[in-house]
């Protein structure tokens, strides 16, 4: 190891350094090992002969040191993303049509992390937050209703396009209106 660091911060270094403590998968402990080495001086061509790794994924993560994003080396999952069956998106789109409290949480309105975790929990199928958000787009449904009875609502008239909640009496929607002409003349 050098005494000069290439690109790393001070910070950057030892968090990876923690990180090689602990145990990870092979992949992850490679992307660490690279931007490392390549930190210490080391080539793309004498890192690959080291690791055993392809050019691109060492150019890839020494790439990343070099942008300063070296704590990001957890943030792209390795492998194939899981395949959705039927059972999960059923499960995703009960869970919305419901409250969250009725599964014990103390909030009005799921979150697509919540929901993920929450089916991660109970399906063993692991997927991100944006994932979540498209599935549900597909499904015409979404987290961002104020109650669960307006997303079924918004299910059922999404192929009409427009979706109307939340009516407010008419002497409640004039105070909202501006001060009319008639009215300022008296």
């Amino acid at each position: 190891m050098n005494d000069q660091s290439q690109f790393l911060t001070p910070f950057q270094r030892k968090l990876l350094l923690k990180q090689m403590q602990i145990e990870l998968r092979p992949e992850y402990r490679r992307r660490i090992e690279i931007m490392l080495l390549a930190d210490d001086g080391q080539s793309q061509t004498e890192i690959c002969a080291m690791l055993g790794c392809s050019q691109e994924t060492a150019r890839h993560w020494i790439g990343m040191a070099r942008a300063g994003r070296a704590h990001q080396w957890d943030d792209c999952p390795v492998g194939r993303p899981q395949v959705i069956n039927d059972q999960y998106v059923d499960r995703l789109k009960e869970l919305v049509n419901r409250s969250p409290r009725d599964y014990g949480y103390p909030f009005k309105r799921w979150t697509a992390q919540v929901l993920s975790k929450h089916l991660a929990n109970e399906l063993g199928i692991d997927i991100s937050n944006r994932h979540i958000n498209r599935l549900l787009k597909k499904m015409g449904l979404s987290t961002r209703s104020s109650n669960t009875g307006e997303v079924a609502n918004l299910s059922r008239t999404k192929n009409f396009g427009i979706a109307i909640r939340d009516l407010q009496p008419a002497s409640s929607i004039a105070s909202l209106l501006p001060i009319s002409s008639v009215q300022m003349s008296h």
